[in-house]
C-alpha cells in the first residue's frame, strides 16, 4: 500500500524557518514526481513546489522564490521542503503528493497526483 506521511509542521514566528518532510512507505519516492501543496483556511489548495523523479525542479511560483527549496533524501525515502523567511500568509496545511506519470512533468494541477499524504499544519505568527 502506497503511503505518504508529512512531518515537521508547527508554530513559528514570522521570519522563521521550518523543514517539512514527506516520507513514503510501500514505494520508492525517487521513482515519482513529488509535489508539495498547501491549503490555507478558507482557500483552495495550491501547488507549492515539485521535484521530478530525475531530481529536476522545473518551475516555482513567485511566492516561494528565494524562500522555499525542495530536495530529496533517498536514504530516508523522503522529500523535504525547506522554508525560510516565513510570513503569516504561509500559514496552511501542507501536503505531499506523488505522481506516477512521468508525462505530467511536475504538473501544478493536483489532479495529476495519485497518492497524497495527510498534511502537516504550519502556523506562522506575526
Amino acid at each position: 500500500q502506497l503511503q505518504l506521511v508529512e512531518t515537521g509542521g508547527g508554530l513559528v514566528q514570522a521570519g522563521g524557518s521550518l523543514r517539512l518532510s514527506c516520507t513514503a512507505s510501500g514505494f520508492t519516492l525517487a521513482n515519482y514526481d513529488i509535489g508539495w501543496f498547501r491549503q490555507a483556511p478558507g482557500k483552495e489548495r495550491e501547488w507549492v513546489l515539485c521535484i521530478s523523479r530525475r531530481g529536476c525542479i522545473p518551475k516555482s511560483p513567485d511566492f516561494v522564490k528565494g524562500r522555499f527549496t525542495i530536495f530529496g533524501d533517498n536514504a530516508k525515502n523522503a522529500v523535504n521542503l525547506q522554508m525560510k523567511f516565513l510570513t503569516p500568509e504561509d500559514t496552511a496545511a501542507y501536503c505531499g503528493a506523488a505522481s506516477g506519470d512521468a508525462a505530467n512533468m511536475c504538473t501544478t494541477d493536483r489532479t495529476g497526483y495519485n497518492s497524497w499524504g495527510k498534511e502537516t499544519l504550519v502556523t506562522i505568527s506575526s
